[in-house]
């Protein structure tokens, strides 16, 4: 059997797809039953403004002593670290994070590829050099992600999604990974209540495609219910 996938040109700000057919025996979802989905993305949309605009009111004290801590560490550098992700369709975007490493964090990246901890097409290292003493806090317990509810309102990303990758992350993708891109990439996700950085990138696509084929309002809030426990837990957060 033969099935439609679309590919995206991850270095366009628009969306570029184009059509390929080949076979395959992996479970490929149907991009055209996500897009009917018009009652859910609608409540979904809904429970992510609602959630995120309450949620930055009410974390407001800790989102202000998260930057103070940030800034106070290195006053030199930047407290918000924008950076470029792959969004929904392959539309590229800016991704806010508190700050976590040293201002050229960039630059030393190069040196340190080959000591990648992470299984595929991510980059993880639990010891890495590059992190602040404040920063290991801030991802240990996720308060580091807490920006990204700025990316929620701005309709960039979803509370509940795939993680959103780096451009040069997506250019290793086989077609079957560009399915992550199908949606809007979330704060959290199964990947994020199932190991975090403990599991590896294959199973973070399994983990995405089954969300992806099966997700419904329900399950959305079992995941923010679950990513709250896993935050208070801070387990597998590097």
């Amino acid at each position: 059997m033969k099935v439609e996938k679309v590919l995206w040109n991850v270095d366009s700000e628009k969306e570029a797809p184009c059509i390929d057919t080949e076979p395959s025996e992996l479970i490929w979802i149907d991009s055209e039953k996500i897009k009917r989905q018009r009652l859910y993305n609608f409540s979904k949309r809904m429970i992510d403004l609602v959630a995120s605009c309450c949620g930055l009111v009410l974390i407001s004290p800790i989102i202000l002593w998260v930057a103070y801590r940030v800034h106070k560490e290195a006053p030199n550098a930047p407290v918000i670290f924008a950076q470029k992700r792959v969004g929904r369709n392959g539309k590229p975007f800016t991704m806010y994070k508190f700050r976590s490493m040293c201002a050229d964090a960039e630059e030393q990246l190069e040196e340190l590829l080959d000591k990648n901890e992470i299984k595929g097409a991510m980059f993880k290292i639990k010891e890495d050099p590059r992190v602040t003493e404040f920063g290991k806090f801030i991802r240990r317990t996720s308060l580091d992600e807490l920006p990204q509810l700025i990316n929620v309102i701005k309709g960039d990303m979803s509370l509940i999604g795939p993680r959103p990758p780096l451009q040069r992350e997506v250019v290793e993708y086989t077609q079957y990974d560009m399915q992550r891109l199908l949606v809007k990439p979330g704060c959290s996700g199964v990947w994020q209540v199932s190991g975090r950085n403990d599991v590896h990138f294959d199973e973070m696509v399994a983990f995405d495609v089954e969300y992806i084929k099966t997700r419904s309002t329900r399950n959305d809030l079992s995941l923010i219910i679950k990513t709250i426990k896993v935050m208070a837990r801070s387990k597998g957060a590097y």
